[in-house]
């Protein structure tokens, strides 16, 4: 499925700001609306739950050091009840800091200073990847594999106990692509092109933090993994058969 091709149509996206200093709220607001999207801000963990009481959002743009919260703790309670994509806004610059943050679930991560270029690119990035793809229903939607069952139109994953599976969007494109060619070795770079970001460097640990998440999700061992195997320095293969 080529998800790249999914249309962003600017005035049909809302997106919430939050962060507490003033002058990058405002700036991050400001260009955004000038971009033709739907924004609203807050300068607080309180004041983005209420905004999602009160509005059905497309994209969070969070700061991770909120004034009565932890962003990363904030994103988490965010995804327990919705699936809105989560971009961290943060000054940390240290690669282990962005981990963390994509292990914990976010979409992406992208640091102050940034220029508004880079920030549009990734929300774009985000949106594209996020969005139901404009095209026909698959003659054969669903893919299983030792039990498992992934529906490529309905987007969901069930276990083999028939339970539901929560992805998110990156997970589920990465999940689709390597079900989509078994036994195919994917590099790194593959596997970024398949989940529609192209602001991602296969040289960072992205790829293996998204396929570290999956095992803990799919795999009886995460440890000792059966379903998606480490190539050394090759990248990724998905080793069950699928039908």
């Amino acid at each position: 499925m080529n998800w790249t091709s999914v249309a962003i149509i600017p005035n049909q996206i809302r997106i919430a700001v939050v962060d507490d200093e003033p002058v990058i709220q405002e700036t991050l607001v400001a260009y955004l609306q000038e971009e033709g999207f739907r924004v609203a801000a807050a300068d607080s963990a309180s004041g983005l739950k209420r905004l999602l009481d009160r509005v059905t959002f497309d994209l969070v743009l969070m700061d991770i050091r909120l004034p009565d919260g932890d962003g990363l703790a904030l994103m988490r309670e965010i995804q327990d009840r919705s699936r809105i994509p989560v971009i961290l806004v943060t000054s940390k610059t240290a690669e282990a800091d962005r981990v963390v943050g994509l292990e914990l679930g976010a979409d992406d991560y992208i640091t102050k200073p940034f220029s508004n270029r880079e920030l549009l690119a990734r929300v774009h990035s985000v949106l594209r990847r996020t969005a139901r793809p404009a095209e026909p229903p698959l003659r054969n939607k669903a893919r299983r594999f030792a039990g498992w069952s992934l529906n490529l139109e309905e987007h969901w994953l069930k276990s083999p106990a028939g339970e539901s599976v929560r992805l998110t969007h990156a997970e589920f494109s990465l999940l689709a692509a390597l079900v989509l060619h078994p036994g195919r070795i994917m590099s790194r770079g593959e596997l970024i092109e398949a989940i529609g970001d192209h602001q991602w460097n296969p040289q960072d640990r992205t790829i293996d933090v998204l396929v570290a998440r999956l095992r803990r999700k799919i795999e009886r061992d995460p440890a000792e993994p059966t379903m998606i195997l480490t190539e050394y320095r090759l990248g990724y293969v998905f080793a069950e058969t699928v039908t």
